[in-house]
């Protein structure tokens, strides 16, 4: 399933938004404006130009017309766009057993260039193996999903992973905690074929990690995990992902993505280089054999 990295239909909502936001600046019109136009509100003109909505074709005509754009090739050309964005991506076909406001991530996952992440208390999922997936499924709130649910996600997340194999692949920073390593999710077996895993997948190229060691005495990122995703395309600005139990924010603005990367950024220069990586996992690696040796 390797491919070139084309821009989805989240990632396509939010380019053709942004575009129409430039226009109707450009033009002298408030969102207020726009709205009476397509028979809307404010509110309705600003989720539009975010992309968190999608477009119907005769939103997207009416406004262009009110905007003054009369060349027909780029009419058409944005009404193309506005089809593709409402075009269900691949990930829709797991839809029964990923919430609605995870689809929005898996569009911009698959639009992104590079994913820096931090995390607490698992394995980053793109780095998961099945086994180590299907043990975080059992533990989540949903823990009552039945082992085909199961198995949709453990897919789910091996074809997210065929994004390190497409051209240009994706580039992947994680910084993750030691003690999210230490977890025996799954038992020691899975544990241990995680951290061999992970040994491999460090080998490649676009792949960095970063371990935090538990006897570090505190670093920048006080809060929870979080993930900042970059795209290739001018349209599409750094976005802030950050993931609750029922919910997720999605964070634009520039101080906001500024603040999160300087955490990325300190942390990255305060605990050990990615080169002593594979040392740090091959020492974890001794532990768990050593704890799960028999007596």
């Amino acid at each position: 399933m390797a491919g070139r990295n084309e821009p989805g239909p989240t990632a396509l909502r939010i380019m053709l938004g942004a575009h129409l936001r430039r226009l109707r600046e450009r033009a002298g019109m408030s969102r207020a404006d726009a709205g009476w136009a397509i028979r809307g509100s404010e509110s309705k003109i600003s989720r539009l130009e975010l992309g968190r909505v999608g477009f119907k074709e005769r939103d997207v005509l009416d406004l262009l017309t009110l905007y003054d754009v009369r060349d027909e090739p780029e009419r058409d050309r944005l009404v193309q766009l506005a089809r593709d964005a409402n075009s269900p991506g691949w990930w829709h076909q797991y839809g029964d057993v990923t919430p609605d406001w995870f689809d929005a991530y898996l569009g911009l996952e698959a639009a992104a260039e590079l994913i820096r992440t931090y995390e607490i208390q698992f394995v980053p999922g793109l780095l998961q193996i099945p086994e180590y997936t299907r043990a975080v499924a059992k533990l989540t709130p949903a823990a009552d999903r039945s082992d085909e649910e199961i198995e949709q996600l453990v897919a789910l997340r091996r074809t997210r992973q065929v994004m390190f194999d497409r051209e240009p692949p994706l580039r992947f920073w994680a910084i993750v905690e030691e003690s999210a390593l230490q977890r025996p999710i799954g038992g020691p077996d899975v544990q241990r074929a995680q951290l061999n895993a992970l040994l491999e997948a460090i080998k490649r190229p676009n792949i960095t990690l970063q371990i935090i060691p538990t006897a570090s005495a505190g670093h920048a990122a006080s809060g929870g995990a979080f993930s900042v995703l970059r795209f290739p395309k001018p349209d599409l600005p750094d976005v802030v992902y950050l993931e609750h139990f029922t919910s997720a924010l999605y964070l634009e603005k520039r101080d906001d993505v500024d603040a999160y990367t300087k955490i990325l950024d300190t942390l990255a220069v305060s605990i050990p280089p990615p080169q002593e990586t594979p040392a740090l996992l091959r020492t974890l690696l001794r532990k768990v054999r050593r704890q799960t040796k028999p007596t």
